[in-house]
């Protein structure tokens, strides 16, 4: 099969746009409520008030439809940071103000959890994507710091994915498992690990 049909396939009208948009997030409650195998194209459409046909009007298979919800999740977290980094603020700040909106974030769409995991194994390149996509921008940013020379000793590749492994990590803890400290709390104590290692 060609790789461009599991693609999702572009609206034409805002209409469409938002029908496209209904699935996606009919599928996003659907696979985080029963993970991919349980989940099926005729419960999503159901559950965003759509027609069977409407589906494949814009996706050409489930397999498909959870790749596409993997990257477009993987859009959404890397919105979040645009506002953030266009302050162009000290760099520790911003990964403060980088972390506390995917806290945020993660106790909004907790379901993102198990949709990156199974994607492993049903999305794999989509997958490998999200997490390369997300350290290879803290990467830039951390690099882009040490050119303004706001950080003073060497950034590395492995800097980022620290960070990454960092923030997922607590989103898991502290937006999915219990909810217990504010997202502002646990930024602040976490991102005192970045004041003190990067300066």
């Amino acid at each position: 099969m060609d790789a461009a049909a599991n693609l999702p396939r572009e609206p034409r009208t805002e209409r469409g746009r938002r029908t496209q948009r209904t699935i996606l997030d009919a599928a996003a409650a659907e696979f985080g409520d029963k993970g991919f195998h349980e989940s099926s194209i005729v419960s999503i459409t159901q559950r965003a008030g759509v027609a069977l046909g409407s589906f494949y009007t814009y996706f050409e298979s489930k397999e498909a439809l959870f790749k596409a919800l993997v990257l477009d999740m993987s859009e959404q977290v890397r919105q979040l940071a645009l506002p953030i980094v266009a302050e162009a603020r000290d760099p520790v700040e911003t990964e403060l103000s980088v972390l506390t909106r995917f806290l945020e974030f993660a106790r909004e769409h907790s379901e993102i959890y198990r949709i990156i995991d199974e994607a492993e194994f049903v999305a794999p390149e989509a997958w490998r994507a999200h997490y390369y996509g997300g350290a290879s921008r803290i990467f830039a940013r951390l690099k882009a710091a040490k050119d303004r020379g706001e950080i003073t000793g060497e950034v590395d590749e492995i800097h980022a994915w620290a960070i990454i492994g960092m923030n997922v990590f607590l989103g898991l803890r502290y937006g999915v498992l219990e909810r217990d400290r504010s997202p502002e709390e646990v930024a602040a104590i976490a991102n005192q690990l970045l004041q003190r290692g990067l300066r």
